[in-house]
């Protein structure tokens, strides 16, 4: 098959999408329910508030570096389905389709059915339905399933219009936290900058307080998903990518600044709520209920990220006749993938009714990370290939150029990785079980893989 094959078939799909619209799909597909929810989970694990700043700002920088990653891949590749393209024409179709497999049935979904049971239950506490999480999540899923099958544009004004409510209630709960919050006392032990001496353990639990912070960085690189979708995607995907994940580091930082401000990492560490603690504080029950709201809107945003970007990967790989078919069907008036939509929606109701958060958080970090360090491995294999098409002459030139580098290349790349892998390693270790499950799924993509190979060769 021609590499070049698919992102001619991917031009099928309309470009509606501008810098605004990438940068918003960029923090829409990080700010989720976990910055309001898993502060506690690092307080638990390291005791201090050094520590815990500490965490949130070293996943900040983990995030950017990413983000500067894999600017310059879509600027290399501004091909629809992101990661799946780089790791098709860097490796093989085969490693790509397993990317594939995995974030319809582990990573994507996963990530989607904790954050619909997130919804489910602060809906329920708001409005006293009577209705079960499985079925707040369903109909949730549903209705933005339907929203995202009105085409690219109509999904994008949604996610726009949530995200900008999304940042409007972190920005108020860290405005309140602050000026009406009250601070907390500090305990001696509090006071010190570790909470034990520096040594191997230390940074072990300091490595499984990363799992939480990235699984709330995380969602960046599904902007790249919809590059096909994007007007100029080698200049705005990479500035969209920079843009969005510096803005989340700003609202990450502040949100635990002021939790540990209000509540102390003891107190912290004490509650499943700390956004809803530290608006009690603040506001009292009134402000309860109203972050509650605010944490309903920011879950809504990803799931409507989530619906509107993933969706891409499966089209990609039915166009390069690696999956059914009928999933690169485009309704011929609004140009989106509604089968790829639909599927996707589909199996995050099953994985949202069949497992808890915790499980689920363990679930996606494991596989999550793996391909991480999978994709970002590919700009070296595409730099090279570019380099060589440099070679070649002025017809090189023009198709290895790339507007974007990403800075401190081969160093910080490498770090990246490696940070990648000793995360996948935490998790495994802590969580054996739920890692196994994610990866085993992963692994029974190869017979799927042969499957639809023979069938497409055929």
């Amino acid at each position: 098959m021609n590499p070049a094959e698919p992102a001619v078939k991917s031009s099928r799909l309309a470009r509606r999408l501008g810098l605004f619209d990438a940068t918003m799909i960029v923090m829409g597909g990080m700010v989720g329910a976990g910055i309001f929810m898993n502060p506690y989970e690092v307080a638990r694990l390291v005791h201090t508030p050094f520590l815990i700043l500490a965490a949130w700002v070293a996943g900040g920088a983990y995030a950017l570096l990413g983000a500067f990653i894999y600017a310059e891949l879509a600027a290399r590749r501004p091909q629809v389905g992101g990661q799946y393209a780089y790791i098709r024409e860097a490796y093989h179709p085969a490693v790509a389709f397993l990317y594939g497999w995995g974030l319809l049935l582990v990573t994507q979904t996963g990530g989607m059915a904790a954050v619909a049971v997130t919804f489910a239950r602060y809906f329920r506490a708001l409005t006293g339905w009577e209705l079960s999480d499985g079925q707040v999540a369903a109909v949730v899923l549903g209705a933005l399933t339907l929203v995202n099958c009105l085409g690219v544009r109509a999904g994008s004004t949604t996610q726009n219009i949530l995200m900008a409510l999304k940042i409007a209630a972190i920005v108020a709960l860290i405005w309140c936290g602050l000026y009406f919050g009250g601070r907390a006392p500090v305990a001696a032990a509090q006071a010190e900058l570790l909470d034990r001496p520096f040594s191997f353990d230390l940074l072990v639990v300091f490595g499984a307080a990363l799992v939480p912070v990235l699984f709330s960085y995380g969602g960046w690189q599904t902007s790249c998903f919809i590059a096909g979708e994007v007007r100029e995607p080698e200049k705005n995907l990479p500035r969209g990518l920079v843009l969005g994940v510096i803005g989340v580091i700003v609202l990450y930082v502040g949100v635990n600044f002021v939790c540990v401000r209000v509540l102390g990492a003891e107190g912290l560490a004490a509650t499943t709520a700390p956004a809803s603690d530290v608006m009690r504080a603040a506001l009292g029950e009134a402000g309860a209920r109203l972050i509650a709201a605010g944490i309903a809107i920011s879950t809504l945003g990803f799931l409507s990220q989530s619906m509107l970007t993933a969706p891409r990967v499966y089209y990609a790989m039915a166009e390069d006749g690696l999956f059914f078919r009928r999933v690169a069907w485009l309704d011929p008036r609004t140009q989106v993938p509604v089968v790829a939509i639909a599927l996707q929606g589909v199996f995050a109701l099953v994985i949202a009714v069949s497992g808890r958060y915790d499980q689920i958080l363990d679930y996606v970090v494991s596989v999550d990370q793996l391909f991480f360090a999978v994709s970002a491995s590919c700009l070296f294999a595409l730099r090279r290939r570019d380099a060589a098409r440099d070679a070649q002459g002025p017809a090189g030139q023009a198709a290895g150029a790339a507007p974007y580098a990403t800075p401190g290349h081969p160093f910080s790349t490498i770090v990246f990785i490696a940070v990648c892998l000793l995360v996948t390693a935490s998790v495994v270790h802590k969580a054996p079980l739920n890692a196994a499950a994610g990866l085993g799924i992963l692994l029974a993509g190869l017979p799927a893989y042969f499957f639809w190979g023979r069938k497409r060769n055929a």
